[in-house]
């Protein structure tokens, strides 16, 4: 226990019993609470259905690549947006229809991307994939 002598001036010593009274029942409501929040908790998952079959031969994915300049290329063949619409409206026609996988180049502008997702909306495809390019 320290003693202090009467000066005239204030005294500059912090009282830290309080700070310490702080901190000790801090430390004690995470101790009684820390256990409490590391319990399980279960979470119902969808099984797997046995019952699915797959399809037998599925189809060869289509590689629609977008270079730079915004040309499309349809399975290594250039292409117009016209032909890409007419690609993608013969696509639709099918009952079984191939994923579309969409490899657009780093410098390419969004809006080519972008419309060929809407023309791809369009024609209710919905197998729609991003690759990197080759």
């Amino acid at each position: 226990m320290a003693f202090t002598t009467k000066t005239s001036g204030p005294m500059s010593d912090i009282n830290v019993t309080p700070l310490v009274d702080v901190m000790l029942v801090l430390l004690i409501i995470f101790m009684i609470t820390a256990p409490v929040l590391a319990h399980k908790i279960k979470v119902d998952l969808p099984q797997p259905n046995p019952n699915v079959i797959n399809p037998p031969n599925p189809l060869d994915p289509i590689h629609l690549k977008i270079d730079q300049g915004g040309a499309f290329y349809w399975n290594d063949t250039p292409v117009d947006e016209l032909g890409l619409k007419a690609q993608l409206a013969v696509i639709a026609q099918q009952s079984n229809q191939p994923e579309i996988q969409i490899a657009a180049d780093d410098g390419v502008a969004y809006q080519y991307v972008a419309r060929v997702l809407a023309d791809a909306k369009s024609y209710n495809l919905t197998k729609i994939g991003f690759t990197e390019v080759q």
